[in-house]
């Protein structure tokens, strides 16, 4: 934990508290986080409501680590933000991919529809997103992609492929779309910006992806993305 660098999601205690993304942990409460594992240190964070805790990050670009209280609460992560940009463009911002998602997000884009009459064109905003769920990272790739390959997955035994089709029952088509990534975009943020990207669905701004926690996420289940 303490060797790695992570995004607090939204409107969670630690993203209100001041954690910024690329904060090194390096100790909960005076415990030192070296040689814990990512369990082991949320234990430690871990607690009642209310209660405080004291974070001791390592920030780039300071000299000296800092601490930070943080107030314990209940996280109830709203994973899409939409935003009307006016003459039938729209901004959607999403945070994470938690069980409703994909879900979500077609919602917001039926309000969008509803309330523009015509979609011209959308940004999907996924910097600082840490990643989550693969099935709904898929999900949300099938709004926009009408036929084509979404993710393709490897195990030990390179010849059982896994392939993920599109549906073809995508709703939102005929219609550019922005996606705004960053080096904290990892995992599940990649798997969407790499399917919107390669079935030429949209087109990739901002910085590269963090990468290396994406890899090591799927390594760890064993599947690869082609």
């Amino acid at each position: 934990v303490s060797q790695s660098r992570y995004s607090p999601i939204e409107d969670t205690p630690a993203w209100e508290a001041g954690i910024e993304p690329g904060d090194r942990v390096i100790a909960v409460d005076g415990k030192s986080t070296k040689g814990l594992s990512l369990v082991e240190a949320s234990q430690l964070m871990r607690g009642k409501k209310g209660s405080k805790t004291v974070l001791s990050i390592v920030r780039e670009g300071e000299d000296k680590p800092k601490d930070i209280s943080i107030t314990r609460g209940s996280v109830k992560i709203k994973s899409v933000k939409y935003t009307d940009l006016g003459d039938g463009y729209g901004y959607f911002k999403i945070t994470s991919f938690i069980e409703n998602t994909g879900k979500d997000l077609e919602k917001a884009l039926t309000d969008h529809l509803q309330v523009s009459k015509v979609i011209k064109g959308i940004v999907i905003d996924l910097r600082r997103n840490p990643g989550g769920l693969l099935d709904q990272a898929i999900r949300v790739s099938d709004l926009f992609i009408p036929e084509g390959k979404i993710v393709s997955t490897i195990g030990r035994d390179k010849a059982k492929e896994e392939i993920v089709y599109a549906s073809k029952k995508a709703r939102f088509t005929g219609f550019p779309i922005m996606v705004l990534m960053n080096e904290y975009s990892a995992s599940a943020s990649e798997i969407v910006a790499g399917a919107l990207q390669d079935n030429k669905r949209a087109i990739i701004m901002g910085e590269k992806s963090f990468g290396k926690e994406y890899a090591s996420y799927y390594r760890k289940q064993e599947l690869y993305r082609l």
